[in-house]
């Protein structure tokens, strides 16, 4: 047996066991609100694309959650990386911008409700790009800036944190050689700081992306929201369907778990020569 497939079956012993709980807690409670047996869970989550609770498919929902994340963690993407950028070379723009924006790192997203809606109200990108109907109004009226606002909060800041680490650890002695031989500074950018500081930058977007995820339950719980995943566990919550809750949180940490993995990779093939020079 390889090392890969004894990993694999090791890694799952440990959700196992929990099963095995799960469906013994169950079977004792016997009571379905409380806590819902283990197969009526795993039947709602093998029919990803029945209507649920007249809410749609779980399927669709999905969907649905992970275009409002991946809107709200581009907008962060682009902002944080490159303030992160210049935050980490020029000592000046350091200054300028990092005791402001570490008044705002420690506040969590889930806070700037009150303040979000008084903003946005339920206003959506079919409101601000002027769409009243058709198919594609029906999609961006899902994207509520309200929702797109906590997305972008959450992740921006370790993005913005990695980012300025990462510069900050380029060897200071890689900088000044290229400038004696004569390297401008777009030079010293594309060659010597993006690559080096490369790997810690995707990490930083590694880790923006999963709190991206997590903040998805708060910004569907936020008013104008009528599905995604957040919105089917809180509305399913109200009419005691657990099961679907269940299901729903089950969803959410599937989906997270591959965009981890799929980071994962992409920095074990591309960032290579980090461990080789460990």
């Amino acid at each position: 047996m390889t090392k890969a497939k004894q990993g694999f079956l090791i890694s799952l012993i440990i959700p196992l066991i929990f099963v095995v709980v799960w469906w013994v807690c169950a079977l004792r409670v016997n009571n379905p609100v409380i806590l819902p047996e283990v197969k009526q869970v795993f039947a709602l989550l093998s029919k990803p694309t029945e209507n649920l609770i007249s809410m749609g498919s779980l399927l669709s929902n999905i969907l649905v959650s992970l275009i409002r994340v991946m809107v709200g963690y581009i907008f962060a993407v682009i902002v944080a990386i490159p303030l992160g950028i210049m935050m980490g070379y020029y000592s000046l723009v350091f200054n300028l911008f990092n005791n402001f924006l570490g008044l705002f790192r420690p506040i969590p997203p889930l806070a700037w409700v009150p303040l979000v809606l008084a903003w946005f109200g339920v206003a959506s990108f079919a409101t601000l790009f002027g769409v009243e109907e058709g198919q594609l109004y029906i999609w961006l009226s899902n994207l509520k800036l309200s929702m797109i606002f906590i997305i972008f909060v959450g992740a921006f800041f370790p993005i913005l944190t990695s980012s300025i680490y990462g510069v900050r650890s380029v060897n200071k002695t890689l900088i000044d050689s290229a400038q004696v031989l004569g390297a401008n500074n777009r030079d010293i950018f594309r060659k010597i700081l993006l690559p080096a500081a490369a790997p810690s930058i995707v990490n930083g977007m590694r880790i923006g992306l999963g709190v991206a995820w997590m903040c998805l339950v708060s910004a569907e719980m936020l008013p104008g929201s009528i599905s995604g995943v957040g919105y089917l566990i809180t509305h399913a919550y109200t009419i005691a369907h657990t099961d679907v809750v269940i299901a729903g949180m089950i969803s959410i940490g599937v989906v997270g778990a591959l965009l981890d993995c799929l980071f994962r990779v992409f920095e074990t093939r591309k960032f290579k020569w980090q461990r080789l020079s460990r």
